[in-house]
């Protein structure tokens, strides 16, 4: 039977973050996913700056051979209304294919890797965790998304049907453009586009990296999501903006806003990234949470051999950190029956949608990259 003092169940930015800052103190760590990398992730695929320093990576390096789109600007507004332009002058984000950022961080994390294994139970027995009748652990560290098993066996808030916090339901497709499609494209990689829908209950966005695309639009606990799908891709046509016929199939994935710390019923797990409901409750953004969830486990980890030590130095780090709040998206922020009309007048004011929309919502400019 293979052993170790930590086993990560999920092989996303979440569980190789922490694995890597784990490792880098000297641990013995296991990551195991059912998927084998690199793997294909739905994701709108962006990072803030903070996110590559609180990783210690170079942009420069990184960028050899895989796809860094620098983002200095944004073009934003609501589905079929105005639009406003907002330039920064700097790189404040940058676009990039999760199936090369998963990959790249799995490798340069150091663990050793059980790949193309789900996660089908756990036991306890003297004080450690048996998974699979064939891995030993002290930790059992849940990172394996929405639908995370270890969440689903272990969390006492990750109930799919009874959980209160807001549920988003996205759609989206990424793709590379021929040559003919990148000319029907007006859409600048530079200058990712970002359409609040009208009743402000989601928005979708239009993503280019190069010579790939990236479309998609999210909604909270959404019946009709691809009707709204369709008539974005609609609404994109209309505007010029794409002037060519879009993969018929979009793929599907779900997230938690954050709106309290995740809490387990086991003793020994941790729960990181989407599989503990961190996703920004402003944007949904999920990769900066995830990265930052997993590196502040490790902390905890590292510090402290008693388990209520680590649980208990973890929540706090996690709370103090992202903050665990009322999810406050647009739609909450403003009162229902003037939402709409309110909100898009605020959506056409260029100092709104540059210091509360992306500033403070999209790239969490006021927050410093973490450092421990």
């Amino acid at each position: 039977m293979d052993s170790c003092e930590v086993l990560i169940v999920g092989g996303g930015p979440a569980g190789s973050a922490c694995a890597w800052a784990l490792r880098n103190r000297g641990c013995d760590v296991v990551v195991m996913d059912k998927a084998t990398f690199p793997r294909d992730k739905v994701c709108a695929g962006w990072i803030t700056p903070a996110v590559l320093a609180e990783l210690s990576i170079d942009p420069r390096e990184y960028a050899q051979g895989r796809v860094l789109q620098p983002i200095t600007g944004f073009l934003t507004g609501t589905i079929g209304g105005s639009t406003v332009l907002t330039e920064y002058g700097r790189i404040v984000s940058y676009g990039l294919r999760r199936c090369e950022f998963d990959h790249f961080l799995l490798q340069r994390c150091g663990a050793r890797l059980r790949l193309g294994e789900a996660f089908h139970a756990a036991r306890q027995e003297s004080g450690e965790w048996i998974v699979n009748d064939a891995v030993r652990a002290k930790w059992l560290v849940g990172a394996g998304g929405h639908f995370c098993p270890v969440a689903r066996q272990f969390s006492e808030t990750a109930l799919p049907h009874d959980d209160p916090a807001p549920v988003i339901l996205a759609q989206e497709v990424e793709f590379e453009m021929t040559g003919a499609q990148q000319a029907a494209c007006d859409v600048s990689g530079t200058h990712p586009e970002l359409y609040f829908c009208r009743d402000l209950k989601g928005y979708g966005w239009v993503f280019r990296k190069g010579n790939v695309l990236n479309i998609g639009l999210g909604r909270e606990h959404e019946s009709r999501l691809s009707e709204h799908v369709a008539a974005f891709c609609d609404f994109l046509h209309a505007r010029g903006r794409i002037r060519f016929a879009l993969p018929t199939r979009f793929h599907g994935h779900a997230y938690r806003l954050r709106t309290q710390v995740p809490c387990v019923s086991a003793s020994n797990v941790l729960l990181i990234g989407d599989a503990a409901g961190l996703a920004s409750s402003h944007s949904g953004e999920g990769i900066r949470p995830a990265i930052e969830s997993g590196l502040l486990a490790a902390s905890a980890l590292i510090e402290s051999s008693d388990p209520a030590t680590v649980v208990t130095q973890y929540a706090a780090r996690l709370q103090a950190r992202l903050g665990m709040e009322r999810a406050e998206t647009l739609s909450h922020w403003l009162p229902s029956a003037a939402r709409i009309w309110l909100g898009q007048m605020l959506l056409r004011n260029h100092w709104f949608t540059r210091h509360v929309v992306l500033d403070r919502w999209f790239l969490d400019t006021k927050q410093s990259a973490l450092s421990l």
